[in-house]
């Protein structure tokens, strides 16, 4: 096994072709099939799945694919430590962002790492929070913005920024007056549309209703804030989301939020990176240059119009 072996079948994999990796890559196709030929004699494994329509992941690549993506991802990162020496702030960092956050912060976050390091690759991956804490954990990615991060000794995270969360449903709900409020109690009695576990809301929502004796009343169980606001204004239910992931849906006035009391629910986003491998310096500017677009961008945000 090499790392040329394992770059290939990693694009492979992720274009789901043959022939789209060699354009991409820029090898020919039969040097491409042999080299993941090779691999798969070495592994004893099939790694992947022939058809007519390209190739799929087999269970044995789906493995090798996670493995695979760390470690070059890791030698991504000793490049960098090695160019350090030479005093340059270059190299890849990995960052992930939920995708409520990237709404707001991805642009002006690329725009500043383009400015401030011109000799470094920026790559962003947006997903659930428990997905990429794994992805921290393994290497994958390089820090990332997590809500709500449950404890772990692989991962060291601090909390940037506070959110309330609300009650959320169409604009002509009753109470859905500026600065009006609902309590816990009877957000637990309405219908909500709401993650699925382990989505860190859903488990802030549960362990805080357990905390005053009551249980959330699930009208739907769907991941993706887009879905939620959409199958909320069909009437589904009500959902309990962030100021700021209506603020960035695509008609926030279509919405009325009521901010949830008694006891509040807040949610913290912490900037998290991993407790096993010492950041670059051009990875420290990175996090230094993330608190301060989320600062920016985030910070004082007023909620969405209310009706």
């Amino acid at each position: 096994m090499d790392l040329k072996q394992l770059e290939y079948f990693v694009r492979v994999a992720e274009l789901g072709s043959f022939t789209r990796a060699s354009i991409v890559i820029d090898v020919a196709q039969p040097a491409l099939s042999r080299q993941v030929r090779q691999l798969e004699v070495e592994l004893r494994q099939n790694l992947l799945t022939r058809n007519g329509r390209g190739v799929t992941v087999t269970d044995a690549g789906k493995l090798l694919l996670a493995h695979a993506r760390g470690i070059l991802h890791q030698i991504e990162r000793a490049k960098e430590d090695l160019g350090r020496m030479r005093g340059a702030l270059a190299g890849r960092v990995a960052v992930g962002l939920p995708p409520s956050i990237a709404k707001r912060i991805a642009v002006p976050l690329t725009r500043a790492f383009r400015q401030q390091l011109p000799d470094a690759r920026l790559a962003i991956t947006e997903a659930l929070s428990s997905a990429m804490q794994e992805s921290v954990t393994a290497g994958r990615i390089d820090l990332a913005l997590l809500y709500n991060p449950a404890p772990s000794a692989d991962i060291d995270s601090v909390v940037i920024l506070e959110e309330d969360l609300y009650l959320v449903g169409p604009a002509a709900q009753p109470g859905a007056e500026p600065d009006a409020q609902v309590s816990l109690r009877e957000v637990a009695s309405r219908p909500l549309v709401i993650p699925t576990q382990p989505n860190s809301i859903r488990m802030l929502v549960e362990a805080e209703m357990a905390n005053i004796g009551c249980r959330p009343t699930i009208a739907m169980e769907i991941d993706g804030v887009a879905a939620i606001l959409d199958l909320v204004i069909d009437g589904v239910g009500s959902a309990v989301l962030s100021s700021n992931a209506v603020l960035t849906a695509p008609r926030p006035e279509a919405f009325g939020i009521r901010r949830i009391v008694d006891p509040p629910l807040r949610s913290r986003l912490a900037l998290a990176v991993s407790s096993q491998r010492p950041a670059t310096l051009t990875q420290q500017a990175v996090l230094k240059l993330v608190r301060e677009v989320v600062d920016q961008t985030m910070n004082g945000s007023p909620p969405p119009a209310r009706r």
